[in-house]
C-alpha cells in the first residue's frame, strides 16, 4: 500500500484546475477569501480601514490584493507582504482568430510569455478567459470556460520533416501553431462561445455583440500526482499558481485574530511579460492599496520602513539529465524545502538580511531551506521582487519551491514541498 500525498498538495491540484486563466485564479482566490471572512472592497469606493478588517480588492480581473488590517496603525507596525503572480506562459487567441485552411477550421493564436512552444503540440485543449458582450445598452464582462477538449495544435509527420532529428523542432510561431477546431463546417469562435454564454444568461449572441475577448488555451488533462508514494505533482501553471496557493493558504490559516501589523497578499497579472501594466507589479496597484490603508503619505513612508515582502515565484530544481545547468553548490532539489534565490545583479531582490529573516522563520517551523544562484555563464531570470522592492522601498526576499519543466504546458514539482512553504509563509505573516 503506497503512501498518499499531503492534503495541501491535493488542495493545490484543485486550485490549479479551478484556475485555467489569471481571471479564474482571481475568482478562485476570492471564493476562498470570502470563505475565510474576507469581504470585497472596490477601488472606486471610500474605504474605512478599521483594525481587524479583512478585505480584498481586484483590479483588471487578473490581479488581487488581500489584507487583514492589524490592531496597530501601519506607521507603528508596518506591513507583512507576500507577492506572487497569477499568469503563466500560454497561447492566446488573436482578436480576429477565425480562419479556414486546407479544409480545416483553425484559430490563430499569439504566444504569451516565454512559452515552451513544443510542449503545446498534440494536446487536447480548451478555451477559457473573459469576453465582453453587449447587453442591451450596457457592456458586460463574462468569465467563460469551455471545459471540454475542442482544440489541438497538431504536429506534422516525421516523414515530412526528416531534418527534425538533426536540426531540432523549430515550429514557426506565426504559421504552424494555429490549433485545429475541426473541419471547415466546425463552429467559429462565436459558435464555440454561444453555449457557455447562454449558461450565464447571454442568449442569441450576434457577432456585433461580441465586443472583445481575452481567451487562452489550456490543456484539459487534469492535474495529477505520480510516483510510488504520490510524491510528484504534474500540472499546468505551477509557475506560479503554486506560490499563489501557498500565499492564500497562509493568509486564511489560523483563527483569524488580528496581529499588530497588517498582513497583505498581492497577486499580480502580467509578470511573464514584464509586469508593465496597470495590473502588473510595475503598476500602482499595491502602492495604491498600502497608501489607502496607511492614510496619508507620511504614515505610508513610516509604514514602509517597518515592512517586509516575500516575493514568491517557483525556482529551478536540478534536473538529472542536465546537472551542468546549475552552479555546483547552489542546486536546489525537489522535496527538500523552499529555495532562497540570490543574484548580485539584483535580478532577485534578496540580500543577507532578508535571506536571514526567511531562513530563521523557516527554522522556527522546522523547515530547511535551499539556495539558488545562477551560473556565472548563464543569464538570470527575474521576478516581481526587484520591481516591488524598487517601486516601494520594501525589504524583500525572493523565494520559491523547486520545480522542473518551467514554462511547459505541464510542469513538475514535489508534493512534499507544498506544506513547508505554506508553513513558512504563515510564519512570515504572523510573526
Amino acid at each position: 500500500m503506497h503512501a498518499t500525498a499531503p492534503l495541501e498538495a491535493h488542495d493545490l491540484l484543485h486550485f490549479i484546475d479551478a484556475s485555467p486563466t489569471p481571471y479564474h485564479a482571481v475568482a478562485e482566490v476570492a471564493r476562498r477569501l470570502e470563505g475565510a471572512g474576507f469581504v470585497r472592497w472596490n477601488e472606486e469606493d471610500a474605504w474605512q480601514p478599521d483594525a481587524g478588517a479583512k478585505a480584498y480588492v481586484v483590479r483588471g480581473g487578473g490581479s488581487i490584493v488581500a489584507f487583514h488590517i492589524g490592531s496597530a496603525p501601519p506607521e507603528d507596525s508596518g506591513f507583512h507582504v507576500i507577492g506572487a503572480h497569477t499568469d503563466s506562459p500560454n497561447l492566446r487567441l488573436k482578436p480576429r482568430p477565425d480562419r479556414v485552411a486546407e479544409g480545416l477550421r483553425v484559430l490563430d493564436v499569439a504566444t504569451y510569455g516565454g512559452v515552451l512552444l513544443h510542449t503545446w503540440f498534440d494536446r487536447e485543449c480548451s478555451l477559457a478567459g473573459r469576453v465582453v458582450v453587449r447587453d442591451g445598452d450596457q457592456r458586460r464582462v463574462v468569465l467563460v470556460d469551455l471545459e471540454r477538449p475542442l482544440l489541438r495544435v497538431t504536429d506534422i509527420a516525421i516523414h515530412l520533416q526528416r531534418d527534425i532529428r538533426a536540426d531540432g523542432f523549430k515550429p514557426n510561431p506565426q504559421t504552424q501553431i494555429s490549433p485545429i477546431v475541426g473541419d471547415s463546417g466546425a463552429p467559429d469562435l462565436l459558435g464555440l462561445l454561444r453555449p457557455a454564454l447562454a449558461e450565464q444568461g447571454v442568449d442569441d449572441l450576434a457577432a456585433r455583440d461580441l465586443l472583445g475577448h481575452d481567451l487562452m488555451l489550456y490543456d484539459t488533462c487534469p492535474s495529477t500526482l505520480s510516483g510510488p508514494d504520490e510524491e510528484m505533482i504534474n500540472a499546468p501553471r505551477l509557475d506560479n499558481l503554486g506560490s499563489c496557493h501557498a500565499a492564500i493558504r497562509a493568509l486564511t490559516a489560523g483563527e483569524g485574530r488580528a496581529a499588530p501589523f497588517t498582513r497583505v497578499v498581492a497577486l499580480w497579472d502580467h509578470e511573464e511579460v514584464g509586469s508593465r501594466s496597470s495590473t502588473g507589479a510595475e503598476g500602482t496597484f499595491l502602492a495604491d492599496v498600502l497608501s489607502r490603508l496607511a492614510g496619508d503619505q507620511q504614515s505610508l513612508l513610516r509604514a514602509i520602513a517597518r515592512s517586509t515582502l516575500v516575493s514568491a515565484d517557483m525556482a529551478h530544481a536540478a534536473h538529472p539529465g542536465y546537472p551542468e545547468k546549475h552552479d555546483p553548490l547552489h542546486r536546489p532539489h525537489m522535496g527538500r524545502g523552499p529555495v532562497v534565490k540570490i543574484n548580485v545583479d539584483q535580478r532577485y531582490a534578496t540580500d543577507a538580511i532578508s535571506a536571514a529573516l526567511f531562513r530563521n522563520l523557516a527554522s522556527d517551523v522546522g523547515v530547511t531551506t535551499q539556495d539558488f544562484v545562477v551560473r556565472n555563464d548563464m543569464p538570470c531570470g527575474s521576478t516581481i521582487g526587484p520591481i516591488s522592492a524598487s517601486r516601494l522601498g520594501l525589504s524583500t526576499v525572493d523565494v520559491g519551491n523547486p520545480m522542473l519543466a518551467m514554462h511547459s504546458a505541464r510542469e513538475m514539482a514535489s508534493a512534499l514541498d507544498v506544506g513547508p512553504m505554506i508553513r513558512v509563509m504563515r510564519r512570515w505573516l504572523e510573526t
